[in-house]
């Protein structure tokens, strides 16, 4: 007969939630503080909930590679959109020059 748990499936999810939505992430010492979790219970949970996903067992999570490409498409988009406001900006002010008498 296995031993009962000490802290609810429930727990252990909002945990792992909790800890994915916070930026820049917390440390996970105080956040188990906060929660009322021992540290490594924390950390082991984060850790099965990675390799879970990574293992293909979880569609409801992004797996390790996703998530880096995720970020990094998110960068790029930002770079994108300053580039686009940049360009706009030059374009404007150019046509401004080229015709003076163009109603700004």
């Amino acid at each position: 007969m296995a031993a009962p748990r000490k802290y609810s499936l429930e727990l252990r999810e909002r945990a792992v939630r909790m800890y994915r939505a916070t930026d820049p992430k917390p440390q996970i010492k105080k956040l188990a503080v906060d929660l009322g979790v021992h540290p490594e219970a924390l950390r082991g949970w984060i850790r099965q909930a990675e390799a879970e996903a990574d293992a293909g067992e979880r569609d409801d999570r992004l797996t390790t590679d996703e998530r880096a490409e995720l970020a990094a498409l998110r960068k790029e988009n930002t770079q994108l959109k300053r580039a686009n406001d940049v360009l706009r900006t030059a374009s404007a002010f150019f046509a401004a020059q080229l015709d003076p008498t163009r109603p700004r």
